[in-house]
């Protein structure tokens, strides 16, 4: 077993080697590149400028929000997506995809309901769900469906 891992900084989307040990940390460290923490800043807007970072070529799953501003339940879903990514990361990177500013990349992947919720592997989809669900539910949700990709 790799004893780093690669971690996408959602500030500059540089790529940045990180210890295992130090993700089992709530302050996973800072960017090489632009120095800013690493995580803490709660679900990085996810865009097609910044997906093939965040997405692809990071080692972490990336649990992925899709929302749109007029959508009920999506905003219902906002506030307990923000607490999830304070007890998934830094082990899970979290993010939101405006359906509606990047309808290329929501098309993507095949959304037909908002909202929904894509756990993506190394660019490839691993599990997926729809409707808004409370905080318990979605962290049971991830943590069942990300625990074959956390266990490599």
């Amino acid at each position: 077993m790799n004893d780093s891992l690669l971690v996408t900084c959602p500030h500059c989307a540089r790529l940045n080697r990180v210890p295992r040990a130090k993700l089992q940390q709530p302050a996973a460290g800072k960017c090489g590149g632009c120095g800013r923490p690493l995580f803490g800043n709660g679900p990085v807007p996810l865009t097609s400028r910044n997906f093939e970072a965040l997405a692809a070529k990071q080692d972490l799953p990336l649990l992925v929000d899709v929302w749109a501003e007029w959508c009920g339940p999506c905003r219902m879903m906002a506030p307990v997506f923000e607490q999830a990514s304070h007890q998934l990361e830094p082990r899970i990177r979290l993010a939101k995809l405006d359906s509606e500013a990047e309808p290329e990349l929501a098309g993507r992947f095949a959304i037909r309901s908002i909202p929904t919720l894509l756990l993506l592997h190394r660019g490839r989809e691993v599990a997926r769900t729809a409707g808004a669900m409370p905080l318990p539910q979605l962290l049971a949700w991830v943590r069942t469906q990300a625990a074959p990709v956390l266990a490599a």
